[in-house]
């Protein structure tokens, strides 16, 4: 979600495919493993039962982005951190006021996350609708012991009290500008970067 759109718009093709345009990077794969490093590093000081952690990613680059940490877990304290995969679609609270049929994704929960520390994986978050609505899905899956969020890029323009626990990169944007995690060879299983994309001149955020 890397603008908070509805679902149902998708994200932006990454570059190369279609007449996206090519933007300006602002994190590349290094980079963004260096991040997710130092957030690995973070998540472990501030969580002394590792054996409680629980990554839950949030479609659709929140994916790639909980396996790396998972992996970065794995080799600074040996320890097999979970992955879920959970849909936020079904309870955002714009459905309404765009009129469209969403566009569903999968969720994938291995088990369940009662007494779990709950870590909440997204790349790009804006106004923190999405996080909410992923809180809220959560809450069907049981009752984490705690709920804490990852999101690499923080765009700032919160239209809702929700705050990120770590942080990969803080970016200052226009509401109108777009930020995406998107795949250097047309998918989000390779290398990754982080883009900033022009204004729309239409301005739509």
């Amino acid at each position: 979600m890397a603008q908070e759109t509805p679902p149902s718009i998708g994200r932006v093709p990454p570059r190369g495919a279609g007449a996206a345009p090519a933007g300006r990077t602002l994190l590349d794969d290094t980079a963004i493993a260096r991040a997710l490093t130092r957030i690995a590093h973070e998540i472990l000081e501030r969580n002394e039962d590792v054996s409680q952690l629980y990554l839950v990613a949030i479609p659709n680059g929140g994916v790639p982005l909980a396996r790396r940490l998972a992996g970065s877990l794995r080799q600074i304290a040996e320890v097999e951190v979970p992955v879920g995969v959970l849909d936020t679609t079904l309870y955002r609270d714009d459905l309404k006021m765009t009129g469209e049929r969403p566009l569903l994704r999968r969720t994938e929960m291995p088990s369940a996350v009662d007494e779990r520390v709950v870590v909440l994986v997204d790349d790009v978050v804006k106004t923190g609708r999405t996080i909410r609505a992923a809180m809220d899905a959560l809450m069907d899956f049981g009752r984490p012991r705690m709920v804490q969020v990852v999101g690499l890029v923080d765009r700032g323009h919160r239209e809702l009290p929700i705050k990120l626990d770590y942080v990969g990169k803080n970016v200052p944007t226009s509401p109108r500008e777009s930020v995406c995690l998107r795949g250097r060879d047309g998918d989000l299983e390779g290398p990754l970067e982080v883009a900033l994309l022009p204004a729309d001149p239409r301005g739509e955020a």
